[in-house]
């Protein structure tokens, strides 16, 4: 039985560690359109924002991607006063470190 999505889940398929499209599992053409806007949404901004950005990630405590994954998510620039999702992103960073060594 295959198992129900979590409900911020977008529908999209998996793009991380993709090793080759999986034609005998679903439609093609959903999954080309979904490796677009992933890779539209991950463009490269101007020198400037990347800069902003890189500056800001920074002196958060957060990587790059981190920062940016935030805006694209959930539409929001991350301050100083959200300690509560940054720590959690912390968290989770750690959390990842900690599968991939195992």
């Amino acid at each position: 039985m295959a198992r129900r999505p979590k409900r911020s889940h977008n529908g999209g398929p998996p793009l991380d560690d993709y090793k080759g499209p999986p034609w005998g599992k679903g439609d093609p053409y959903i999954f080309l359109a979904w490796q677009a806007a992933h890779a539209k949404a991950w463009k490269a901004p101007s020198r400037e924002v990347m800069l902003m950005r890189m500056d800001k990630a920074e002196r958060l405590g957060l990587t790059y991607e981190e920062y940016t994954l935030e805006i694209l998510e959930r539409g929001r620039h991350l301050r100083e006063e959200d300690t509560e999702r940054i720590s959690a992103i912390k968290a989770a960073r750690k959390r990842r470190r900690a599968r991939h060594l195992d």
